[in-house]
Parts: structure tokens; C-alpha cells; sequence
């Protein structure tokens, strides 16, 4: 497991398969309405508990998408960190998230690409050690500047 690097981002040539970060993150009440009005999404099973509890998860589930964005924080912050630029990203959702849930986002490299400065990232999620969703993640990362030949 690593910590985020001192600059605030690891370059292509510090980066290794099997290196692997992790963020706990707390579902509230807030993160849900604000993810809401950011992405316009008010889906009543999201939003409103009485038409929440009468569906299958008999209460009210945060935004998949939510949930997920805790991986980009991990990608944006942690590893690869600053510098890092998202190209794809796959998604599978597994378990719903309620409000309180703890999701430990966690990012591990599955492969670098030295030619194409590329890094693909397997991300997961879990809550209570259970997967709630898991995918791939296909980022830019900055090489070492190279030295001007003067």
C-alpha cells in the first residue's frame, strides 16, 4: 500500500504492477444530495425514502456514480495522484450503498505502458469487506521531463 507521494503524484518511472492504494470514504446524507444537484440526477430512490422503501432495497441507495468517484479521488490524489488524467473507465456495481456506509476505494496498477505513458488500474469498492463494484481504469501519467539538449 502506498501513501500519496511527496510532489503529489508519481511519474510513469515510479510506477510498478501490484502497487496499490486505498481511501475510506463515509457516505452522508450530504455527499447525496450535493452529488445530486452536481450531476442533476434526483432519482426518488436516491432521494425520497418513502418510494425508497417500497422497492427491493427497501430504503433509500446513494448514486452509483457517487461511489465511484471515490475511486477517482484515490486516482486524482493518491495513485498515480496529481497529473494523472483519466481515458476510460468500466464499471460493474454489485451491492448497493446506504447512507452511513463506510466505501474503502481502493486502486491497485495492473500494467504500465512505457511507450504510451499509459497506466491501467484495477479499482474496487468495498463496504463491510464486501465488493460493491469493481472495473478498470485506463489513465495518462506524466513521464520525467526529459532535459533540453542545448
Amino acid at each position: 500500500m502506498v501513501g500519496q507521494h511527496p510532489s503529489g503524484g508519481y511519474i510513469l518511472e515510479e510506477l510498478s504492477v501490484g502497487m496499490s492504494a486505498e481511501k475510506p470514504v463515509t457516505v452522508t446524507e450530504e455527499r447525496i444530495q450535493r452529488f445530486a444537484e452536481a450531476s442533476d440526477d434526483f432519482n426518488p430512490v436516491h432521494m425520497d425514502e418513502a418510494y425508497a422503501a417500497k422497492t427491493a432495497y427497501r430504503g433509500r441507495i446513494a448514486h452509483g456514480l457517487l461511489s465511484a468517484s471515490f475511486g477517482s479521488a484515490v486516482v486524482g490524489t493518491i495513485l498515480p495522484g496529481a497529473g494523472a488524467i483519466y481515458l476510460s473507465q468500466t464499471l460493474a456495481f454489485h451491492r448497493p450503498v446506504k447512507i452511513g456506509d463506510v466505501v474503502v476505494a481502493k486502486v491497485t496498477v495492473a500494467a504500465v505502458d512505457e511507450e504510451s505513458a499509459r497506466v491501467t488500474l484495477s479499482c474496487e469498492g468495498y463496504v463491510d469487506g464486501q465488493l460493491i463494484m469493481d472495473g478498470e481504469a485506463l489513465v495518462r501519467v506524466p513521464r520525467r521531463r526529459r532535459l533540453a539538449k542545448g
